[in-house]
């Protein structure tokens, strides 16, 4: 079953795979030790990925199904960074697809898309003015690619744009396996002024063929915490906040955490807030103590968004900010 999984994903987490056999995750590493000793997966950053290096796509039905809660914080998350009137670009993928059922709350927002399954879920938002590219129907996806598609962006201009990927690391940035749906990736990237990146865990120091996104480029990470095994995932997170990307952990279903060992976003948060109290700076905790998030940067060649992102309710929301800027 394990290898099954693996062979149809591409990558799966050990976490993942504990939910589908029905057993524990102790268990569900002895066997992926089992198999990579016989050549048969790698182990990576608390999963288990094919054999070689890279990770090759999985078929849309595995990738909707895999990492579904994890998903579903990243994109809360994201769109407590979305404001009113906005105008945005969203990428193609499950997790955008995610974002984009939760964007239909904004009033008098613009979404820029590539993505059938982004449009759709926008369909009967009112409130929502949806753009398409054109391009080529890419079925794998639902996403339209091609020089149609990236014709259809030149001259366009947006506040930020929201992409993820297949595989998520602090040497080359976002990538992805297909080569058409990365060259309109980086058409989307090219008409925002900020860049802000949906990936789960499992895409964590993950290697795929074609650079989209690279690191110097991305603004934002919006993730999730790493399992505990998941030594490789967090290296990667240290590895991005130090190329200066701002990174985000969102965690469904827990409010607040009390006690317990710091991780590295925690041990981050509480520096930068340090060093804005020795600056005489406004803290990160309102008058009623609870979470507030930090103003998003400038756009890179200047100027200022005048965004500041917001923590949706029911979320546990740690912030690794970037230690150097560039």
């Amino acid at each position: 079953m394990i290898l099954e999984m693996v062979r149809a994903n591409g990558a799966v987490s050990l976490r993942e795979l504990a939910r589908v056999v029905q057993t524990s995750e102790v268990t569900v590493r002895r066997d992926v030790r089992a198999l990579e000793a016989e050549g048969l997966v790698d182990r990576r950053h608390g999963g288990a990925v094919l054999p070689g290096g890279f990770t090759r796509e999985s078929g849309f039905p595995q990738r909707a199904m895999a990492a579904t809660a994890e998903k579903a914080a990243i994109a809360e998350y994201a769109a407590g960074l979305v404001r009113e009137g906005e105008a945005i670009v969203v990428g193609a993928g499950t997790t955008t697809q995610e974002l984009a059922r939760r964007l239909a709350r904004v009033p008098g927002l613009t979404v820029v898309t590539n993505s059938l399954l982004v449009a759709q879920a926008l369909a009967h938002a009112n409130r929502v003015e949806v753009v398409m590219t054109g391009g080529t129907l890419r079925g794998s996806n639902y996403a339209l690619v091609g020089s149609g598609a990236e014709q259809s962006l030149v001259g366009l201009r947006v506040s930020r744009a929201f992409l993820s990927g297949s595989g998520l690391t602090a040497d080359r940035g976002l990538s992805t396996s297909n080569m058409l749906a990365a060259s309109v990736d980086r058409a989307l990237v090219r008409a925002a002024a900020e860049i802000v990146v949906l990936a789960d865990h499992t895409k964590l120091g993950a290697e795929t063929a074609f650079q989209t996104v690279p690191t110097d480029l991305i603004t934002h990470l919006v993730t999730d915490q790493p399992p505990p095994e998941g030594e490789r995932a967090e290296a990667e997170l240290e590895a991005l906040a130090d190329q200066g990307v701002r990174i985000s952990v969102a965690t469904a279903g827990q409010p607040g955490a009390q006690g317990g060992k710091a991780g590295p976003q925690d041990r981050a948060e509480r520096n930068e807030r340090g060093e804005r109290n020795e600056r005489g700076e406004r803290g990160d905790r309102g008058p009623d103590g609870a979470r507030r998030d930090l103003p998003l940067p400038a756009p890179r060649g200047g100027g200022h968004s005048g965004l500041t992102a917001s923590a949706p309710l029911g979320q546990r929301i740690s912030d690794l900010t970037p230690t150097r800027r560039r």
